[in-house]
């Protein structure tokens, strides 16, 4: 009779979250934790950067390592690995990320009961922070809206560049929520008129009310009407909002390129400098305590560059409003 070999009366491959333990090899827990982030709500831009993260973990120290092979000390060798000697550049954000990766998955291990214990809490943290940003003086911010206000269409003056620099002046908020907004956000018939920016799965604290001008209502009522606007309130792409601020920032002669984050940051500033409390910037950008920390910082510190700069040239343009 021909041999034969048996089969194993089960697959030794986990089915299920509950047949993880911490002798299973990284590998295998790749479908389970990404079965996770998607019932977490990621993005799935954010599914794909994690499992790259983690796939580049066992890159480094074995995709077959069993998981309790995966202490603080291994981690850090990994990052020391990736950042010093892997021979491929690493930013301070793709590094920030990574850690962030790590922290994620072993945490969720440690929230199943797969590991006794959270390997990735200690694991070493960059101590420097990133350089600061450009935010706009009073005077720029008047130039780029000047500007924005002359900007052309083949029918006569374009409204959208100034609605759309002068709404991230006023809220601050970021590209992906300025591309979220529809009509029905802005509540112009409210006493005190608002823009409401809804929650994703992924952030909590991005669920904010921020108040809008007058003025600013205004312009998107004209606004509206000259790109017949009825759901989505910028129906162009991202990219083109983008070019539009860059056009903007280079026609009015601003010394760095006009973005959703430079305007983002001077909105921070612009209101320190009129005394809004640190608290309710903190939630009008909406960012947790924690990553006020440093943001609050880095505010302070532009507003004291700018302080310093207006008493070297005597400039009368220290507090003025811009809107």
């Amino acid at each position: 009779m021909a041999d034969s070999q048996q089969l194993p009366l089960f697959s030794l491959e986990p089915q299920s979250v509950d047949d993880l333990d911490k002798r299973t090899p990284l590998v295998q827990t790749l479908p389970f934790f990404e079965q996770y982030l998607r019932q977490e709500g990621k993005s799935e831009h954010t599914i794909k950067a994690f499992l790259a993260d983690i796939v580049l973990l066992g890159e480094h120290g074995g995709m077959e390592t069993s998981l309790q092979a995966f202490q603080t000390p291994a981690l850090n060798a990994f990052l020391n690995w990736m950042e010093h000697e892997r021979g491929v550049p690493c930013s301070r954000k793709t590094y920030a990320r990574r850690v962030t990766s790590l922290k994620v998955f072993f945490k969720w291990l440690r929230t199943i009961h797969v590991l006794a214990h959270d390997p990735a809490k200690l694991v070493v943290q960059r101590n420097q922070e990133a350089p600061l940003s450009y935010a706009l003086t009073a005077l720029e911010i008047q130039e780029a809206i000047r500007f924005s206000q002359t900007m052309r269409r083949k029918d006569g003056i374009d409204r959208r560049p100034q609605v759309l620099l002068t709404l991230l002046l006023e809220t601050a908020i970021k590209k992906n929520e300025a591309m979220r907004l529809v009509v029905s956000d802005i509540h112009a018939e409210a006493e005190e008129p608002y823009i409401h920016i809804y929650q994703t799965a992924q952030n909590i604290y991005k669920e904010r009310k921020i108040l809008i001008s007058q003025a600013w209502l205004a312009g998107f009522e004209q606004y509206k009407l000259q790109y017949q606007i009825t759901e989505k309130v910028f129906t162009c792409t991202a990219r083109n909002l983008e070019y539009i601020l860059s056009d903007i920032g280079e026609g009015a002669g601003l010394p760095t390129r006009l973005s959703f984050e430079v305007l983002r940051w001077t909105s921070a500033v612009q209101d320190t400098r009129n005394g809004l409390d640190a608290e309710t910037i903190r939630e009008k950008l909406g960012l947790s305590r924690i990553s006020w920390v440093e943001t609050g910082r880095k505010v302070d510190q532009l507003v004291q560059a700018q302080l310093e700069t207006e008493r070297r040239h005597a400039s009368p343009h220290t507090t003025q409003q811009p809107f």
